[in-house]
């Protein structure tokens, strides 16, 4: 296969960890805000199961593997990709039961530990998460409904607890609330005033 096609192969293969789709929560009621979905400091290639058979593919086609794919009794549950070549995993997705993707995994600073973790329902992207500050543990949590962004929560602190909001309507902040005593519960709302003129 020509080299380009390789890498059109690839791009298609990565594509699906820059969408973003559907989800739903409150805020105040899922404002805990730790590392709700993945471990601290998760190493971006875990280690192989048991029964995992790997498959191993080279995309760009210098000899060496780029995609790696593990599979259980026939069925894809996880595949790892370098996306940058230098022979290090920078990306993982995991399947369900189903084959759909259920999380993607990104190493965003090439240090081998996941930085942002994308949430998947049905194979579509329902909720983000991002560690910002490097320690570990995600602080920007990003949700989705109907391909749409409806919400952002942040723990702007560092303590393990959400202290800023933002609800989208029609492509915008509709308002911003914030945790002024650390409290876990919005103490100050601001609404944008855009929002406003349209009711």
């Amino acid at each position: 296969m020509p080299r380009y096609k390789h890498l059109i192969l690839l791009g298609l293969m990565t594509s699906g960890a820059l969408t973003g789709c559907a989800s739903s929560k409150s805020a105040e009621q899922d404002g805990a805000g730790s590392a709700r979905g993945r471990l601290a400091g998760e190493p971006i290639r875990p280690e192989a199961g048991a029964h995992e058979e790997l498959t191993q593919q080279d995309a760009n086609g210098d000899g060496r593997p780029d995609v790696w794919t593990y599979t259980v009794d026939g069925r894809k549950v996880r595949q790892e990709l370098d996306l940058n070549w230098d022979g290090r995993v920078d990306l993982t997705r995991y399947f369900d039961a189903n084959g759909d993707k259920a999380r993607e995994s990104l190493d965003l600073d090439f240090d081998g530990r996941v930085d942002a973790t994308y949430f998947h329902e049905k194979g579509v992207n329902t909720r983000r998460e991002r560690d910002t500050n490097g320690d570990g543990r995600p602080d920007s949590f990003t949700y989705y409904e109907g391909g749409k962004l409806v919400r952002k929560e942040r723990d702007t602190q560092g303590t393990g607890r959400i202290d800023y909001w933002e609800y989208w309507e029609g492509g915008q902040v509709d308002r911003i609330g914030e945790d002024l005593d650390g409290d876990g519960t919005v103490d100050k709302w601001t609404r944008n005033p855009n929002s406003a003129a349209r009711e």
